[in-house]
């Protein structure tokens, strides 16, 4: 009990005027472990957690600060500020400041001996508490110590100590209110064969034909090849910047990317509200333009990922599945697909494409301020949804998929949502092999459902036709989502459901038990990165008639629903994603680079202008010796495991709602705090 516990100091609550706030209570710090959060401090605000930071007190006064809430804290010492994110860890002495949310809820650390050394500055200015001095020096230091370790040590876990903890794990069981007993599932293995994403190289001019995961920190080298990092992606002489998301964490953008500082025009279309769209403004640089779209339907949010980045050589499309803040670029299993295209020359103005409608359609949707620039190519320009025509997107390798708030009808109902798939796949011919193949469901949210909406998506995800103009037919649905033993062993332990922010009351419908199936990634070393990306496929094998990379959770909100007998379309977020079908294509093609000085780099030179069939594989698929010689392999890093194996009768479904008393390996236990995170 904290009554028998020593008091070692307090958090002094200020106002932002950083003097002391007589309206809201001391908290007090006593030796070991103290929790501070939402509860303790007598907030309102629902961005602190309940148990949004740990304080480990020695009796000395020195304090350890561990972020366990999803939202990140900051201490200030003297003028410096740094920023730490969940589970990042920090020392603070007497007389730093702990802001529990950036720019809020200030707190000043006193320690006893500190305050004691104040009452004998004032009494004489001579005498000096020797031992408080001494804390503080021992306190700094410990914290120079601590501050040197990257959340990427913290994340890599001794692989021995690991597997030594995975045989004490193995035959413990859990049982937690209302569900069955549980065993851990295994661990990633590590064999050669295993090691598939290792091998996963691309040519310069195929990688707009495939897409790539994001690089994660605390994995083995092998698992990180060929994978991408926020400054592989925007750099060079980047003009204009429209950068989409969903969550953004501006701080955490400029110290991940530089560069943005350096861009003439950054136009930033978010979904953020309230405190962190206040900090945000107060903390964008001038040239910075911020944008909601409008949300004219309740509960929908602005969710699209996406980069629009404007070179003197062209532009750069970038689609992924990743908010702009720390943990989704560095902790989890996430998506990315891009491509260059140049500036039409003069005689192609007249020219569009499937992908231009697409994009201009979807642009102007978002109904942003016009940015008036001047560019060295085009002169001076108004940087809106037309602008976006003056590229040539002729030799895009994708389809793009998007979703817009609205009730859609009549011309618009196969433009958005699942419909748009629907569309697409209807003119798309497959293999005979596809016909009632099974169908992949991959997101990390999962909305408010019911069968009947489960089969209307099931029919846009079945549509297609065989070679033979037969209908594909109705595939399995099967829906990948991490269980608890995943989300427990995971590199972020029960922190990562967070990410997974799906209530019991969603996730425990009686209908969906027969869709659920194993998140495994043993051979991209993702077994324990859980999942933020978003995909669709249809598979036979490791041989795919397509897939889906997206923003979009399967919802309804995100999807949209028919209403009016079919005739009407409603969709209340704005989505996007990217498809990757079957094409004939040029055997000499040539791809597009904005970074590399505007360079063509051709491929098959010297080849007939003969077309090819692409077949799309997972990065497990093995060629044999009956391979159509008339076909080019397009290898796509489908992260997990085809095909999934199916729950059984001991796994239990991620809800972020529900209670673990199975401790994660970081020795926590769930709820640690209010889940305030959003996919």
């Amino acid at each position: 009990m904290t009554e028998s516990r020593v008091m070692v100091g307090y958090l002094l609550p200020l106002t932002k005027n950083m003097e002391e706030d007589s309206n809201v209570t001391k908290v007090p710090v006593f030796q070991g472990n103290n929790v501070v959060g939402r509860s303790v401090v007598s907030v309102s605000d629902k961005r602190v957690s309940r148990n949004h930071v740990s304080l480990n007190a020695l009796v000395d006064g020195s304090v350890e600060v561990v972020v366990e809430g999803p939202n990140p804290v900051v201490i200030k010492s003297r003028e410096q500020r740094k920023k730490l994110h969940s589970h990042d860890k920090a020392m603070i002495a007497p007389g730093d400041i702990l802001e529990l949310i950036p720019g809020h809820h200030f707190f000043r650390y006193t320690t006893m001996n500190s305050e004691m050394q104040s009452v004998a500055l004032r009494n004489s200015s001579n005498e000096v508490d020797k031992q408080s001095v001494e804390n503080i020096l021992a306190v700094k230091r410990r914290r120079q110590i601590l501050e040197k370790e990257s959340l990427a040590g913290a994340l890599q876990v001794n692989e021995a100590s690991y597997s030594s903890n995975n045989k004490i794990l193995a035959n413990v069981k859990v049982k937690s209110d209302k569900s069955p007993s549980i065993e851990r599932n295994p661990g990633c293995g590590k064999s050669k064969s295993a090691e598939a994403i290792a091998h996963f190289r691309v040519s310069d001019n195929m990688l707009p034909s495939t897409f790539r995961l994001l690089r994660v920190q605390g994995l083995p080298t092998w698992a990180n090849t060929s994978t991408v990092a926020l400054d592989d992606i925007i750099k060079g002489e980047v003009l204009v910047a429209i950068l989409s998301n969903y969550m953004v964490d501006i701080d955490w953008l400029f110290s991940a990317c530089p560069l943005l500082r350096k861009i003439p025009h950054v136009l930033l279309i978010h979904g953020e509200n309230d405190g962190i769209l206040d900090h945000m403004k107060k903390n964008k640089l001038i040239n910075w333009t911020l944008h909601k779209p409008l949300l004219p339907i309740a509960y929908g949010t602005h969710h699209s990922k996406a980069m629009l980045l404007v070179y003197p050589q062209g532009v750069r499309v970038v689609i992924h599945t990743a908010n702009l803040i720390y943990v989704d670029w560095n902790n989890k299993t996430q998506g990315l697909w891009m491509q260059d295209f140049p500036w039409k020359q003069r005689q192609d103005h007249s020219k569009t494409s499937p992908f231009e409608e697409d994009l201009v359609d979807y642009l102007e949707k978002l109904k942003w301020p016009g940015l008036n620039v001047s560019i060295p190519v085009a002169g001076s320009a108004t940087i809106n949804s037309s602008f976006f025509r003056k590229f040539d997107f002729s030799s895009a390798s994708v389809r793009l998929i998007a979703s817009v708030p609205g009730y859609h009808s009549g011309g618009s109902l196969k433009k958005w949502g699942h419909m748009k798939l629907r569309s697409v796949l209807q003119e798309s011919l497959f293999d005979k092999e596809f016909q009632k193949s099974p169908i992949v469901y991959q997101f990390s949210s999962l909305g408010s459902l019911d069968q009947k909406w489960m089969d209307e998506l099931s029919a846009s995800m079945s549509s297609g036709l065989s070679e033979n103009g037969s209908s594909l037919g109705l595939g399995n649905v099967q829906i990948i989502w991490p269980n608890v033993e995943d989300v427990r062993c995971s590199l972020e332990g029960y922190a990562a459901g967070n990410a997974l922010p799906s209530p019991q009351k969603n996730i425990e419908r009686a209908f969906l038990k027969k869709y659920w199936c194993k998140w495994k990634a043993i051979h991209t070393g993702r077994c324990r990165a859980m999942p933020h990306i978003k995909s669709y496929t249809r598979y036979n094998g490791q041989r795919l008639a397509w897939f889906l990379l997206t923003s979009a959770n399967l919802s309804k909100a995100a999807w949209g629903a028919l209403q009016k007998n079919g005739s009407q379309l409603m969709i209340r977020s704005y989505e996007l994603g990217v498809l990757f079908l079957p094409s004939l294509i040029s055997k000499s093609r040539s791809s597009f680079s904005c970074t590399d000085s505007g360079r063509v780099m051709q491929t098959g030179e010297g080849v007939s202008q003969s077309k090819l069939r692409t077949e799309l594989v997972t990065l497990c698929w093995e060629e044999s010796k009956n391979v159509n010689s008339s076909s080019e392999i397009i290898r796509l890093p489908v992260p997990y495991q085809l095909p999934p194996v199916p729950y059984n009768d001991e796994d239990v479904p991620w809800s972020w709602d529900r209670q673990y008393h199975l401790k994660d390996v970081y020795g926590q236990r769930w709820p640690r705090h209010v889940q305030l995170y959003s996919n």
